[in-house]
């Protein structure tokens, strides 16, 4: 896996991932609302971004053009948002709620409708809406927010289902076997459209899915992250010494 816009960063602790990731956050958006007057950041799920989300929500309250950020989701379990496993809580309590921002900056998944293919239909509408990209383009994210599983998925992008074949639609509800459940996820042509994607990856349980992705054979249908290569923006994965340990050296 090769391409000009590829950086690896090894950090040596948890603590030091998040503070690299909270500085890629806050010099995207500063660039972003200097350029462009806003700043548009998909979220990502997980302790690794939790811990991020905190971070910001303190530290970075006197760096961050907050009334000019525009924050969406990446993905969404398919959970009312009061739901302890739902993205959005963990974002809204771990940043959202503490931050200065007008409700309308905020775009949830609205994944309490019982019916998940409607719910990611509504959320494809909402992105089309605010973004208007031109008939056959695709939104483009300042940032988005990845994480990785240890079977190698991100966003709600498994292996093995039907949401990697999608090249039209922005949003899917895709069906996730082992969970027996359906997930709201971006798709892969959203991700690979985005000017900035930043995977968060931290701990030893993640590190042969890691090696799998950066430096393996195996398939995107094995390890969908592998899949996310943004056409004409950067790709940057942050890693701690744990998540890297498997890695050959070139790479850590």
């Amino acid at each position: 896996m090769s391409f000009s816009s590829l950086e690896i960063r090894t950090l040596s602790t948890p603590q030091e991932l998040f503070d690299a990731a909270a500085e890629e956050v806050i010099r995207a958006a500063n660039e972003a609302v200097a350029a462009r007057s806003r700043f548009t950041i998909a979220l990502a799920g997980g302790n690794t971004p939790r811990s991020l989300y905190h971070l910001l929500a303190s530290n970075g309250r006197t760096s961050l053009p907050w009334e000019h950020m525009f924050f969406f989701f990446g993905d969404e379990r398919h959970v009312p948002p009061d739901n302890p496993d739902s993205n959005y809580r963990m974002a809204n309590e771990a940043m959202l709620s503490k931050i200065p921002l007008t409700a309308g900056n905020v775009f949830r998944v609205p994944a309490e409708n019982p019916d998940a293919a409607a719910a990611a239909a509504l959320y494809d509408q909402t992105l089309r809406q605010f973004f208007a990209p031109a008939p056959g383009d695709f939104p483009s994210f300042d940032l988005i927010l990845l994480g990785l599983g240890p079977d190698g998925h991100t966003a709600s992008l498994f292996p093995g289902t039907a949401a990697l074949q999608e090249k039209s639609r922005l949003v899917v509800a895709n069906w996730v076997e082992k969970f027996k459940t359906y997930r709201i996820t971006f798709t892969l042509p959203v991700l690979n459209a985005a000017r900035c994607v930043a995977f968060l990856v931290s701990g030893t349980d993640k590190a042969p899915a890691l090696k799998a992705v950066l430096e393996g054979d195996a398939s995107g249908e094995q390890y969908p992250a592998k899949l996310v290569r943004p056409s004409n923006g950067k790709l940057i994965w942050l890693v701690d010494r744990a998540a890297a340990s498997e890695l050959s050296k070139s790479a850590a």
